[in-house]
């Protein structure tokens, strides 16, 4: 309940399938507009190998490692989400829904670990 005590916070959207509705979208937005960016870094490379050593010298500040890891977290979210609406849509699986949800949260945060690990190492 907000304040007024007379309507749930969200408008009554606070239950896991809303929030796993909100972040596939999310996350979806944050893909698309990474894509741009790069195919235009991708293009640069390609240019010279000058353009590659500045692209390469620049995506290893902490800063971009860090904005990578939730690139692969907003990817990991979106493919697992994906996979589950598919699931919910073909009427394979449609139980448990809270399960799947978490699951495919903690499928994206261990895709993300696993890639900072790897980056850092």
């Amino acid at each position: 309940m907000n304040g007024a005590g007379t309507r749930p916070v969200w408008g009554g959207r606070a239950h896991a399938g809303w929030i796993a509705f909100a972040v596939h979208r999310l996350s979806g937005i944050a893909l698309a507009l990474f894509l741009p960016l790069h195919f235009w870094a991708l293009g640069l490379i390609n240019e010279s190998e000058a353009a590659l050593d500045s692209v390469l010298s620049w995506s290893v500040h902490p800063l971009v490692k860090l904005a990578e890891t939730a690139l692969v977290i907003a990817l990991a979210l979106h493919l697992a989400g994906g996979v589950r609406l598919l699931l919910v849509e073909f009427a394979l699986w449609r139980g448990r829904q809270e399960a799947a949800i978490a699951g495919a949260f903690a499928f994206a945060v261990a895709a993300g670990l696993l890639f900072l690990l790897n980056a850092a190492g």
